[in-house]
């Protein structure tokens, strides 16, 4: 019997690094980042993601779709602060569903692990309509990444 979280695996092979500096206004008075703005780190490694794997927001308007985002979690264990360089490593999980799943690790400037969080993105068509199944284009690319094996 598969259970269910057996379906859902991480493309360790096909995650990417990304660098970033925290600036100024990501910060509270105290120099500390503030807890949305991680939200938006998971973007920044999500774009590096997408631009290195030819998966870009573009790409997949250029398809006829759009990806919101339906679910989003995050757990913080260090603070980030004004001024360091952090990496967002940034993977996809490979699942049968119509719908992307990406995990993020951000790491600290001493290389801890300062967070970890994941985010769902489902497929609209043009006229805002669900996909039930994997669109053709996003069939297509995971074969090219070989997510899917002939």
């Amino acid at each position: 019997m598969i259970r269910r979280k057996e379906l859902y695996k991480e493309a360790t092979d096909l995650t990417v690094s990304e660098e970033i500096r925290v600036r100024f206004n990501e910060t509270d008075p105290l120099g500390i980042v503030w807890h949305g703005y991680y939200i938006t780190y998971f973007e920044d490694g999500r774009e590096a993601f997408g631009r290195h794997h030819g998966i870009s927001y573009l790409d997949i308007a250029d398809s006829g779709y759009t990806t919101p985002i339906v679910k989003s979690t995050c757990e913080h264990k260090l603070s980030l602060r004004y001024g360091d360089v952090i990496r967002i490593e940034t993977t996809i999980v490979d699942s049968p569903a119509a719908k992307m799943i990406f995990r993020y690790r951000i790491f600290d400037a001493k290389n801890e692990i300062a967070c970890t969080g994941e985010t769902v993105q489902v497929f609209l068509d043009n006229q805002g309509e669900l996909m039930l199944t994997n669109p053709p284009f996003f069939e297509e690319w995971k074969r090219k990444v070989g997510l899917i094996k002939e």
